[in-house]
């Protein structure tokens, strides 16, 4: 079984290697932009629909105007084209579906951040990267990089540098013989097992607000400033930074737990939900902290490399329904125990996590039973 996997690692650059990153973006960004500018414009004009091998054949006529566009590796140049091209792919794909298509826009500065050898024009070798055009770089090679390295791809992000490579494996998934498990997400406890354990919500956003007002008001006086004013530049990093810290926790967060699941349970059972209608509630801000959506995405990928299944059921009732007798009884939010004439009695999240259990692996023995031969 092939797959496809991401390896991040931290990299550091001098100085002239940094300013020579940030010269292929901002020469990558220009010619993004110039790509999706000819495309809209030559379907404005004449109705022509420009292909990504059309706008290719064009680079060798621009390195001659703009000879600064040959101090980029030319494979990087085609990835960038590649980009267009898929973004205009995936427009009209929305647009099939019926969905708000939002049309391709440009990049501006903050806004392009990577540059991409999709395959050739960079080597690995003793904790040292080595690009095309840009020289031996410096990196913190955590762990070993297994696979056939597919793109090599240089991110910035704030004053950080990272190198990702993607790559592709071969691997028989294991077979699991743990339990099953439902999960019930919350906003009080981030993750009710049906086995009676719950996981607290680290509310990494919560915790920061402190120090985010702090930097967002030194920024918000300085609003009255140009916007390239070195001052108004730094406090605007310096709101980024926090921001970046909060999201590379819940990164952690949900790594590190998606990860004891599916090495515990060969069944997860979760909830359908939609995250973002949750989100337009009153408690947008608490749903988005949580973030539900990231955990159940890295679930559902580690799942493959472990042998155990993910099953997204009906959210429903799940609340208001009993795990013993099946009885539906509405309760109110604020009624946090649950109770029922049968005799069952427990908390009202672990008794969702019950139902949402039952509810998948009805879903297996459904599955199973259609795809049995006849």
């Amino acid at each position: 079984m092939k797959a496809r996997k991401a390896y991040k690692f931290r990299i550091y650059p001098t100085r002239a290697q940094i300013k020579n990153f940030e010269h292929t973006l901002d020469l990558c960004r220009e010619l993004y932009n110039a790509a999706l500018q000819e495309r809209r414009d030559a379907y404005k004009m004449c109705r022509i629909s420009i292909s990504f091998n059309a706008q290719c054949e064009q680079l060798p006529a621009i390195k001659e105007v703009r000879p600064d566009i040959c101090e980029v590796y030319s494979q990087v140049l085609q990835d960038v084209l590649h980009r267009v091209d898929k973004t205009f792919k995936a427009f009209f794909a929305r647009c099939k579906r019926g969905e708000t298509p939002g049309f391709p826009r440009f990049q501006g500065k903050h806004r392009y951040a990577s540059f991409t050898y999709p395959q050739l024009g960079w080597s690995l070798k003793n904790n040292k990267l080595t690009l095309s055009k840009i020289g031996t770089v410096a990196l913190k090679l955590h762990r070993e990089v297994i696979g056939k390295v597919k793109t090599c791809s240089i991110i910035r992000e704030g004053d950080s540098w990272f190198v990702c490579f993607s790559l592709e494996t071969e691997f028989e998934p294991p077979v699991h013989t743990g339990p099953a498990v439902g999960i019930d997400v919350g906003l009080e406890h981030f993750a009710n097992l049906s086995d009676g354990t719950q996981i607290e919500n680290p509310r990494f956003l919560r915790k920061s607000e402190k120090r985010l007002a702090k930097v967002q008001r030194k920024l918000a006086k300085l609003q009255h400033l140009p916007r390239r004013n070195p001052k108004k530049l730094k406090a605007k990093k310096a709101v980024n930074r926090v921001f970046r810290k909060i999201r590379n926790q819940r990164l952690d967060f949900a790594h590190k737990l998606s990860s004891q699941f599916t090495k515990l349970y060969s069944l997860i059972a979760v909830e359908d939900l939609n995250v973002k209608g949750l989100a337009a509630s009153r408690l947008a801000k608490s749903v988005n902290d949580a973030a539900w959506s990231m955990f159940t995405t890295m679930l559902a990928y580690k799942v493959e490399n472990t042998g155990s299944q993910l099953v997204k059921v009906d959210p429903r009732q799940t609340s208001q329904r009993c795990p013993e007798c099946g009885a539906t009884r509405k309760k109110e939010l604020s009624e946090r125990w649950h109770s029922c004439p049968c005799g069952s009695e427990m908390q009202r999240d672990i008794a969702a996590a019950c139902v949402i259990l039952s509810r998948g692996l009805a879903t297996v023995r459904n599955q199973s039973v259609e795809a049995a031969p006849l």
